[in-house]
């Protein structure tokens, strides 16, 4: 098993490590569970996208804003 020291590693040490992580979980999509509130959190979404009041962005585009906002 492996450990990772959380508390000594820098923001995008963890970002990476986030990212490697799911990576490999959708390896094999079929073996994770998602739970019942995500199901409703998705249909909210898309809901409010049918009716113009959201919009997606690519998933690039997406982790592109999250970096920059952490910076």
């Amino acid at each position: 098993m492996t450990t990772l020291a959380l508390n000594k590693m820098t923001l995008p040490e963890k970002l990476a490590a986030m990212e490697a992580l799911w990576e490999d979980l959708s390896r094999t999509p079929g073996a994770v569970e998602s739970p019942a509130w995500h199901k409703e959190v998705l249909e909210e979404r898309q809901q409010r996208v049918a009716e113009g009041k959201a919009k997606y962005a690519d998933w690039e585009t997406a982790k592109s804003d999250i970096r920059r906002q952490a910076h």
